[in-house]
């Protein structure tokens, strides 16, 4: 079986809130993963627009996980019927925190139609292969919430933007995806923080705006430092090296070092492609990357032959060691970056 991808939570997600929008209902959801994202937008969803405001009071409860001593406790409040109502919600938050959740399959077999029970399991899955998580599967609806891809993150920022009608440049999302990760619930509380500070009538987002509003320099990021590597740009690499040798707890070199570590194994991947023959698209495809960025790998290829990305690589690789103390090394992160870009640039 294909391992569950981000891109297909995003597929999953978009139809079950297909259902629920035209109140097609199921009489059980489970929601569970690592990105809890996700889960949180359905179960809200659920929470605000299945039941009228005035039904909710007799008719919608919510239940922590780690108040559940018994699970014929969320059965017994899933076989009630709904007052005055066609339905009655049940929210079960923190599932993850109840023992022997597999010992609700017995109420899972016969769901009350009546009842909407929501499971949110959050940074853990359900055993596929166990009779339970089939009996959901059969009887009711289960989102897969994973991860993006780090190569995803940037693509899902500007997505997410332009539903909410405005536009970011690509270096400006690039910047805000390594800045902030692939964490969907941080970067949207940040992004709707944006929205709110921008000049009234504007629509596009720029890196200042980011500065300004975010706290991220534009001229001091991993993004930036990473791009001046591949263009062999010296002095602005230099430039933003020391200024993280500097600031070294703002920027961490085990985050710096993944950056460029993922970087320039998406190098050696291009070149190898090109090896290949493959065009601009399959390229693209291949490396899983916005069109926007190929023009950036273009350059690097130019600028790195394949064996001197491979050992800027082997750089890498044995920086990351030394930064963990390996074969006794005694210097700071910061001497230790600026060492790195050094010897990079004399491969």
């Amino acid at each position: 079986m294909a391992k569950f991808s981000g891109k297909d939570t995003i597929t999953k997600y978009n139809q079950i809130l297909g259902d629920l929008k035209n109140k097609i209902y199921k009489p059980v959801y489970v929601l569970m993963g690592d990105e809890t994202y996700y889960i949180d937008k359905l179960s809200e969803f659920i929470a605000h627009n299945v039941l009228p405001e005035n039904e909710r009071s007799f008719n919608q409860t919510i239940i922590y996980g780690k108040d559940v001593a018994d699970i014929s406790q969320i059965a017994d409040t899933a076989r009630r019927f709904p007052m005055m109502s066609n339905y009655q919600v049940l929210i079960v938050r923190e599932a993850q925190e109840i023992k022997k959740i597999e010992e609700l399959e017995s109420y899972v077999k016969n769901p009350l139609k009546s009842t909407i029970l929501v499971i949110c399991y959050k940074g853990k899955t359900i055993d596929k292969r166990t009779s339970f998580y089939k009996t959901i599967v059969k009887n009711g609806e289960v989102l897969e919430s994973v991860q993006l891809y780090e190569n995803e993150v940037s693509g899902w920022i500007s997505t997410y933007i332009k539903q909410q009608g405005f536009e970011i440049d690509h270096d400006a999302a690039a910047i805000l995806s390594d800045f902030l990760g692939a964490d969907l619930s941080k970067i949207v509380n940040e992004l709707n923080k944006l929205f709110t500070a921008l000049p009234k009538n504007r629509k596009k987002i720029n890196s200042l705006d980011i500065e300004n509003n975010i706290g991220i320099s534009r001229e001091y990021n991993t993004f930036e430092l990473s791009k001046a590597i591949s263009e062999r740009n010296i002095l602005k690499a230099n430039k933003i090296a020391s200024h993280f040798s500097k600031n070294i707890k703002e920027y961490p070199f085990v985050v710096t070092i993944s950056t460029l570590f993922s970087q320039f194994s998406k190098i050696l991947k291009y070149q190898t492609l090109l090896r290949q023959r493959l065009n601009n698209s399959a390229i693209i495809a291949a490396l899983g990357i916005n069109p926007y960025f190929i023009k950036d790998y273009e350059i690097a290829a130019r600028n790195y032959k394949m064996p001197q990305t491979v050992k800027v690589i082997s750089l890498l690789r044995q920086y990351d060691m030394k930064s963990k103390g390996f074969n006794h090394v005694a210097i700071d992160d910061g001497e230790l970056l600026r060492e790195l870009i050094s010897k990079i640039f004399n491969c």
